[in-house]
């Protein structure tokens, strides 16, 4: 099998890095051999994989000199899947997308997939801002495919649009194409058309629908993913199945961004949309 490097992006905040490691935790539990490398400053990416020991990030271990071992970096989580933090700079010095830059090139120079042979490595990315270091997965083919997280609030929606554009100026010159949006924490009654809508006229897909469940913050308190805290879940067999179909998944592509203003347009449209719901719905009650 050839490594699969996937990237995946989102709004600080929106679960991105929940998602990303219940993903890893689902293809370890398969029998793959899993590396998951967070590419968040916060450098709290692979938490729940390794029920939060301590683990020094790649720059942090760089900047105390002297030469840096993998197993410096590298420690084995659930199911031996493979973390590491790529970390950030000094607080109030330097640039984060510098530092994950810096912290990739590193693990090039220790041979990191030459010497782990992962089947899968999951780049988890901060996806506010994408310049600099974070572009680093999308901007030089580093990875396969690109899933961004989103719900269906509209400054995620809004950090998925940038996302997409990031994406349309780079993969036409050899950088990675987009898998699909990975919707999270979905409960709204509206939030599956808005999602499927929004797909549409950015010409994407969603790849798949998280529920917003207690299984996930009961698992986080108790420092694990869902797939190791109960497996027998409902939720688990969600990412279970999420997994499967980014392993398998064939389909890629450049999406079609909505520009700034036209994006307004069609969220002032479902702000209509969802007024004239809820009233239609308290209607109904009152009846």
């Amino acid at each position: 099998m050839t490594t699969q490097h996937i990237a995946i992006y989102g709004k600080g905040g929106i679960g991105k890095s929940t998602t990303t490691s219940n993903i890893a935790a689902a293809l370890a539990e398969s029998g793959l051999k899993v590396v998951q490398i967070g590419c968040d400053p916060k450098s709290d990416s692979t938490n729940t994989l390794r029920q939060g020991s301590y683990l020094p990030t790649v720059l942090d271990t760089a900047r105390d000199g002297g030469r840096v071992k993998l197993e410096d970096i590298a420690v084995p989580g659930f199911k031996g899947v493979l973390c590491i933090e790529a970390g950030g700079p000094v607080p109030g010095v330097g640039c984060a997308g510098r530092g994950i830059n810096a912290a990739i090139e590193l693990l090039r120079e220790l041979r990191l997939f030459e010497t782990f042979q992962p089947d899968v490595v999951l780049y988890d990315v901060l996806g506010d801002v994408v310049c600099g270091g974070f572009a680093v997965p999308i901007r030089e083919g580093l990875t396969d495919r690109v899933y961004v997280v989103t719900s269906s609030d509209f400054m995620a929606i809004y950090a998925a649009n940038n996302l997409f554009r990031a994406i349309t100026k780079y993969a036409p010159s050899g950088g990675a194409k987009l898998g699909g949006i990975i919707a999270n924490s979905i409960s709204a009654p509206y939030a599956h058309s808005l999602i499927e809508d929004f797909a549409q006229v950015t010409g994407t897909r969603a790849v798949d629908y998280i529920p917003r469940s207690t299984t996930v913050a009961q698992a986080e308190l108790y420092g694990q993913t869902v797939i190791e805290a109960n497996p027998g879940s409902p939720q688990a067999d969600v990412y279970r199945r999420l997994a499967q179909q980014i392993l398998t998944d064939t389909g890629a592509g450049i999406p079609k961004p909505l520009a700034a203003n036209d994006l307004r347009t069609w969220a002032r449209k479902w702000g209509d949309l969802i007024i004239r719901t809820d009233q239609a719905f308290q209607a109904d009650q009152v009846i």
